[in-house]
């Protein structure tokens, strides 16, 4: 699919590895001011985007910053293993953007409406966090060293509250004064492959909503006045994208039978972008799928998320002491 497709249907790429190979294939070489990087993993790979100019950064949709991506089909088949792997290699790669002293203050957000099981990804890590703030305050002793002070929130959505998730964390931020914000949310794919299976670390925050169309107010260093950081799990595609990925393969059929060859020269982008926008016209070309096997995704990607954020924050608890300190 072209970039002018993504534009026709008004779908925000999410995943900045998407965005860069969708320029990538328009330009038919590298993006000028982007820098990638590959490492392989037994059971993951992982890709770091580097928009280092702005004149890349208006090409993918993309602030400046640094975009990391674990991708991990085994996540879907329930490797345990693999899950494991992945929440170190999730670890390591969130320690890389910032550096804290022990006795940093760090807030978690978990984004997301907790009634709606594809956007739930942020509230379930949040229940599966390691917080610690009230420790330090009331019972110090609890603590080990290698600790650090966490607080999180799930604030819920505009449609529940009434109110801005950015509003409801800049004014926790002030009281609280964190030095960090990790921020996790779920994000729209390009590809049903990547439900479930991909996680994107971002160090330029996160704007709710954004994968599903609905612009919310950005939590960011410069909405929150600190590093934020966001991490991001596929759970939804949008359907224009599915049914144009159809098109795209029957026509690529057609053309390995002599007679129908002639069929599939004669079907013009406009006239399958007429068909997609017909049948997706009742949703106002806003319908998003996601796997009926959904619950068990969040409940797997929740569970590696948590795991990594907490290893990152606490190096000094084990895997056996990880339940002790649950909120």
């Amino acid at each position: 699919m072209d970039l002018d497709f993504y534009k026709n249907n008004n779908i925000n790429v999410d995943l900045a590895i998407e965005a860069h190979d969708i320029v990538r294939g328009e330009l038919g070489t590298e993006i000028p001011g982007a820098v990638v990087d590959r490492h392989k993993f037994p059971n993951a790979a992982v890709t770091t985007v580097k928009v280092v100019e702005e004149r890349a950064a208006q090409m993918m949709g993309k602030p400046v910053g640094t975009y990391i991506t674990i991708e991990a089909p085994a996540i879907r088949d329930n490797n345990r293993i693999a899950q494991k792997e992945v929440a170190e290699i999730l670890a390591q790669q969130l320690s890389s953007l910032f550096s804290l002293p022990d006795n940093a203050n760090i807030l978690i957000v978990g984004l997301g409406n907790w009634q709606a099981t594809p956007d739930s990804l942020g509230p379930k890590v949040v229940e599966q966090t390691i917080v610690t703030r009230h420790l330090y305050r009331y019972a110090p002793e609890e603590l080990k060293g290698g600790m650090r002070s966490v607080s999180a929130m799930a604030p819920g959505v505009l449609g529940i509250t009434g109110i801005e998730s950015a509003e409801i964390i800049k004014g926790v931020v002030e009281n609280i004064q964190p030095e960090l914000i990790i921020a996790i949310d779920a994000l729209a794919a390009g590809s049903v492959d990547r439900i479930g299976t991909t996680i994107q670390i971002a160090d330029t925050g996160v704007s709710p909503g954004s994968g599903i169309g609905n612009k919310r107010t950005g939590i960011n260093r410069e909405t929150m006045g600190v590093l934020t950081i966001a991490i991001g799990v596929p759970t939804v595609v949008n359907a224009a994208i599915i049914a144009q990925i159809t098109i795209e393969h029957f026509l690529e059929k057609l053309k390995t039978n002599p007679m129908l060859n002639k069929v599939q020269q004669s079907v013009m982008p406009d006239y399958t972008q007429g068909v997609i926008n017909d049948i997706l016209s009742p949703f106002g070309g806003n319908l998003m799928v996601t796997p009926k096997e959904v619950d068990s995704l969040i409940l797997d990607t929740s569970k590696i998320v948590a795991g990594g954020i907490s290893m990152a924050l606490h190096p000094a608890i084990s895997a056996e002491e990880y339940s002790m300190y649950l909120n």
